[in-house]
């Protein structure tokens, strides 16, 4: 009787397991992978991070256009604005616009008009500000140390360096 039961509460399971209906495929070959153009044409996109307002430490990427340097170079400073990798940290200190505030992004480093360059080193992206940085908050450190990253890299995992007028911040990685 105990025997009937067993079978009789394994015999769907034996039927349909060898069976369920899904039949093996080979690759199917879809194209190229999606790709988005995040800035218009002739110019360089780059990527602020600012803070969420639903987290107080969670980071969000904000796309901004960002117009490339008359001379073709990385460039630092043309007519007192900043251009090439250097224009991501001036935008970054201008904080977040109307519309993304609106969308609930803040930023925890100082509004100012700073002076910035960013460049690409052996040994890692160094960023230079004209304010001090060794009081940061943690999270203020990864807006900029993430916004430096990127700026000069496709590479958010590139140790940053930050020389501010008190200090420097030693090489850190961005955490997002």
């Amino acid at each position: 009787m105990r025997g009937g039961r067993l079978l009789g509460a394994l015999l769907p399971v034996l039927l349909l397991a060898p069976g369920c209906g899904i039949r093996a495929t080979d690759v199917v070959e879809a194209g190229e992978p999606a790709t988005v153009e995040v800035a218009p044409a002739g110019q360089r996109g780059a990527l602020l991070y600012f803070v969420s307002s639903s987290s107080a430490s969670r980071l969000l990427p904000v796309v901004r256009t960002v117009s490339p340097p008359e001379d073709g170079g990385d460039g630092l400073w043309e007519d007192d604005r900043p251009t090439g990798a250097s224009a991501a940290l001036y935008l970054l200190f201008e904080g977040p616009t109307r519309s993304e505030r609106d969308a609930g992004l803040r930023s925890e480093l100082p509004s100012a008009n700073v002076r910035a360059a960013v460049e690409l080193r052996e040994e890692g992206v160094r960023a230079t500000v004209s304010i001090p940085v060794t009081k940061l908050s943690q999270v203020a450190r990864q807006q900029l140390i993430c916004t430096a990253a990127t700026a000069v890299t496709a590479d958010r995992t590139e140790a940053v360096t930050v020389t501010g007028t008190d200090g420097v911040i030693d090489p850190t990685r961005c955490s997002v």
